[in-house]
């Protein structure tokens, strides 16, 4: 594994976290093509990632932490036997949903919905970027509704431009994006 410190200075850290914190988009690679997100209580941001992918608001978003204790604060307390579940299976590119605090903002969660899409990535950089700023991140495909996700730093540029702040590296050897799978029932959804 790489440490992140090689990849962010100290300073670049200090400013992507500041550049989250006031509403800002960030891409990174994950297990099959970048990811792009925020921080999923910023309302503001969540409505800009919105936006910006033109993405139809009635659908969740998945949220990506270093760990499940990380994610805990956007979940209601999971049982015993799925919070082993979840450990023996994380970190991988599969995600699961889980029953949602009720604070959660709808456009994260999706209107009407109870659950959230929560992960524990199997990509180092995804997973470390979570672990250096110290709390999760909207992890949903980078691109614009329609169009293929971005396989590279040179295609988020492309597609975004200045709208996004891009941490670079390669993804990860996945063709497919990460399994969604219902934690309570087991039933696979994608």
């Amino acid at each position: 594994m790489i440490p992140f410190s090689r990849i962010l200075s100290a300073s670049a850290k200090r400013k992507l976290i500041s550049h989250l914190k006031h509403g800002g988009l960030v891409a990174y690679p994950t297990e099959s093509c970048y990811g792009i997100g925020c921080l999923p209580v910023h309302s503001r941001a969540l409505n800009q990632l919105v936006h910006v992918k033109k993405r139809p608001q009635h659908k969740g978003m998945i949220v990506i932490g270093a760990d499940l204790s990380q994610l805990q604060s956007l979940l209601e307390k999971p049982s015993e036997a799925v919070k082993l579940m979840l450990e023996s299976e994380w970190p991988a590119p599969k995600t699961f949903l889980l029953n949602v605090d009720k604070r959660v903002l709808p456009v994260l969660r999706g209107k009407g919905r109870n659950k959230l899409a929560v992960r524990v990535p199997e990509h180092h950089l995804a997973r470390n970027l979570c672990t250096i700023l110290g709390m999760p991140l909207v992890s949903t495909s980078c691109n614009r509704a329609g169009k293929r996700p971005c396989k590279t730093e040179r295609e988020v540029r492309r597609q975004f431009g200045r709208e996004v702040w891009i941490v670079g590296g390669r993804i990860g050897r996945q063709k497919q994006p990460s399994q969604i799978i219902d934690a309570e029932t087991g039933r696979r959804l994608r």
